[in-house]
């Protein structure tokens, strides 16, 4: 089965992109949106609304011409797009050309199950000079990956194991929630459907955090209050609940306190957080952002070492500067983190993500696979598969910041996969990976 044609048509994300720097400058809120000039290079403004680009590929089918197999992909980027060595905003009529051009000029005739020999040529396009946006790369190797689980009539899951001779999770990875600027009420939300990982919180300037830092550590207190009833609420209905608190503070707490960062003012803060989400474990995304890889490296690890030293039992995430697989391995390298997001977006190909997570294996740090509220459904759905095949510690409810459509996108797929390959594996079973797809498969995900 080839690649026929590939179509890419402009369509909208699940949020915004927003430019971090004028808003931890003091941007004023304004409703929904801000006031302000932008700070970041490729805004126009500071809230502008989220852009993506479909890509659709054109198989063909076995049962002729008319009756085409769609493999499909979504490019999408960040909502903190420019912001810690990140790619500019994405703007989908910049890059339809592109897709539809180049892209497709090269990936035109490919064996379709060749996935990543296919997604190896699509990071190595330079057209015009330049490397494809990071999210012209995500949501085409998206598609790569589609067609290759319709060409050998399998899950995109098993392609990846098949591919990175991985040994899927059989139960869905546990998934995080973000909350945006509805801390209390989405967190409520995330309490009722039993939400592994919660609530992300958007501390993401002075006045969210506190200028002493204690709006967060009272919320922190607040959300173990709420969690603590809704244990008991699962205890009595005979089900287990343990829930994790992970909060990302966008680097706030460096301009709280700044470095060194194994000080006595800076641990025990960390210190008082944990007691405050006590008996609940506790991550802290992006504690702080110093402006580059190396200094954040050196930052992160001299945070870990004073929360070491005395016995504070909170972990720290990297986030900030940690967008590259080459980042990411850095990080794990100098074990700067508890956990590395694994940013999808911003890494570019989903086969760039799969790497990423596999660079945590035989560490002490924890792959978290995640991404952004700007993202679309579709990939959503294809980052469930990556999270699967890896089987990664979390991954993020996306796309959107009202929770409970983010998290049914993702939960909903991982439980249908997981279904899916369990029924692939019983004896006797009539749908084995590998079979020849047919025109009845349509574009469905496999």
């Amino acid at each position: 089965m080839r690649i026929r044609t590939i179509r890419a048509t402009p369509t909208v994300s699940g949020f915004y992109t927003d430019d971090q720097a004028a808003i931890k400058a003091g941007a004023e809120r304004d409703g929904f949106d801000y006031r302000g000039e932008p700070r970041t290079a490729g805004f126009t403004r500071v809230r502008q609304a989220g852009e993506a680009l479909s890509v659709e590929l054109d198989l063909g089918s076995p049962a002729g011409p008319d009756r085409s197999l769609v493999a499909h992909g979504d490019c999408c980027a960040v909502q903190y797009s420019g912001a810690g060595g990140r790619d500019p905003p994405f703007f989908a009529g910049d890059h339809r050309s592109t897709v539809e051009g180049p892209v497709a000029d090269n990936l035109r005739g490919r064996d379709a199950a060749a996935f990543r020999e296919n997604a190896a040529l699509l990071e190595a396009m330079r057209p015009g000079g330049d490397r494809l946006h990071t999210a012209v790369r995500y949501g085409v190797s998206q598609a790569l990956l589609h067609a290759a689980a319709l060409a050998r009539g399998t899950t995109m899951t098993d392609v990846l194991a098949d591919e990175f001779d991985l040994d899927p999770a059989t139960e869905p990875i546990p998934v995080f929630g973000q909350s945006g600027d509805e801390r209390r009420r989405t967190a409520e939300k995330m309490l009722l459907k039993r939400t592994p990982v919660l609530p992300h919180g958007l501390f993401n300037s002075a006045e969210a955090v506190g200028e002493d830092g204690s709006r967060l550590r009272e919320y922190l207190a607040w959300l173990a209050d709420r969690a603590d009833e809704a244990v008991a609420d699962a205890a009595a209905a005979g089900e287990a609940y343990e829930p994790r608190f992970h909060v990302d503070v966008y680097g706030t707490l460096g301009d709280l306190f700044g470095p060194p960062y194994d000080r006595a003012e800076v641990v025990d803060y960390l210190a008082d957080l944990r007691a405050a989400a006590a008996p609940y474990p506790l991550q802290v995304e992006g504690p702080m952002d110093e402006g580059g890889r190396a200094e954040q490296i050196h930052a992160m690890c001299e945070l870990r070492e004073g929360l070491a030293d005395a016995g504070v039992a909170v972990d720290v995430v990297a986030d900030e500067w940690c967008d590259t697989l080459e980042d990411v391995r850095a990080f794990v390298d100098a074990g700067a983190a508890d956990l590395v997001q694994v940013k999808t977006p911003d890494l570019g190909g989903v086969d760039r993500s799969v790497a990423a997570v596999l660079a945590c294996e035989g560490t002490d740090t924890r792959a978290y696979l995640g991404g952004t509220c700007n993202e679309t459904d579709r990939s959503a759905r294809v980052c469930a598969h990556v999270a699967l095949a890896t089987d990664a510690a979390q991954t993020l409810a996306k796309p959107g910041m009202g929770f409970d459509e983010g998290y049914m996108v993702v939960e909903n797929e991982m439980r249908r996969t997981v279904t899916r390959r369990a029924d692939r594996r019983k004896p006797g079973s009539e749908r084995r990976p590998g079979r020849t797809p047919t025109a009845a498969d349509g574009g469905v995900d496999r």
